[in-house]
């Protein structure tokens, strides 16, 4: 059984009874999963045609990007329930039916929007930033003219639970929600979602704003960069968020110690689906270019890429040290 340590007590996970004791954690914790520039609506209406019918679990309405806002489906599940009838029927469902429905899902989410003050601020301040005339405008194109995309929460992510996403031509994002108990102490365990590009706005000095990211910078060790990276002009296994997919033109290797530093580029030809995963595979269009290196300034460990990180292309070709970079 996992376990947290905090304070010096030990807090051991909780199995949640029922989906609904689930869905009500993430209704309260919304905010925090999905950021205040987001509009997280709990509704569930029945959706579809003919016998091609499904309800999801809500739906966010979101403004990571202030230019670009995207609508996810949101389904909330537990690991225990079979992946296939639970989760992968219902969003395949929804992917077949709802352009059909798109004009009752506008509606609901129109009628459900203005019922709370605090989300009707929010659609209002963002819609007038992405240039929409009003929030007729924006559900249009959000529902009509851009590719939907959904969100899957659940306790614990499994290899089976990638396996049914992987089918589908929809893409998902896995936020894994967890609560550890010590007595009557809770502790809930989760990544925000998009954390890599919703936490820019909010860092002190930068200056490089989420629609400027063009660009992944990967770690790798030596024999693994040498043999991939510049061997097969791919990377693999990466877990990018869907609403970078299209936006990814270039990749870049971070070399971890000893030589700690971004040392090549390359273009993007594409990125797939990476086999049986949730993660993807980027093809270069050609062999990687030298770069730099950019190197880790000294008595800078933080700055270090643990994961994959996003920047600009402007601001990776002009950078001497990693802090020019993040």
């Amino acid at each position: 059984m996992k376990r947290l340590i905090c304070q010096n007590k030990i807090f051991t996970r909780h199995d949640y009874a029922s989906e609904n004791e689930f869905e009500k954690l993430i209704i309260q914790y919304s905010k925090e999963i999905f950021g205040i520039n987001s509009v997280y609506i709990d509704i569930k209406k029945k959706i579809g045609v003919d016998n091609i019918l499904t309800i999801p679990d809500g739906y966010l309405i979101d403004f990571s990007f202030e230019s670009d806002p995207r609508l996810y489906i949101i389904e909330n599940e537990l690991a225990k329930h079979d992946p296939y009838k639970h989760i992968g029927q219902q969003l395949l469902k929804f992917a077949i039916s709802y352009k059909a429905s798109g004009r009752d899902i506008k509606k609901f989410l129109l009628s459900n929007i203005f019922k709370d003050e605090s989300q009707v601020k929010i659609v209002k301040k963002g819609l007038k930033i992405a240039g929409y005339r009003n929030s007729d405008e924006m559900l249009d194109d959000l529902i009509f003219e851009k590719s939907v995309a959904s969100i899957v929460l659940i306790d614990e992510v499994t290899p089976e639970l990638e396996k049914v996403l992987n089918q589908l031509a929809m893409n998902t994002d896995i936020i894994e929600f967890q609560t550890y108990e010590c007595g009557n102490e809770t502790i809930h365990k989760f990544t925000p979602f998009q954390q890599e590009i919703r936490s820019l706005p909010e860092l002190k000095g930068k200056t490089i704003k989420p629609e400027e990211l063009d660009t992944i910078v990967v770690p790798a060790n030596e024999d693994g960069f040498n043999e991939v990276f510049l061997g097969e002009n791919c990377w693999y296994q990466i877990k990018i968020t869907s609403s970078m997919i299209e936006r990814i033109k270039y990749i870049a290797g971070y070399q971890t110690a000893p030589i700690s530093a971004i040392t090549y580029y390359a273009e993007v030809k594409k990125i797939e689906k990476y086999k049986d995963t949730n993660k993807f595979i980027v093809y270069f269009k050609d062999k990687a270019k030298r770069i730099g290196p950019i190197k880790l300034p000294k008595g800078s460990m933080g700055l270090v890429p643990q994961s994959f990180r996003y920047t600009s292309f402007k601001k990776l070709i002009k950078a001497k040290t990693l802090g020019e970079v993040f």
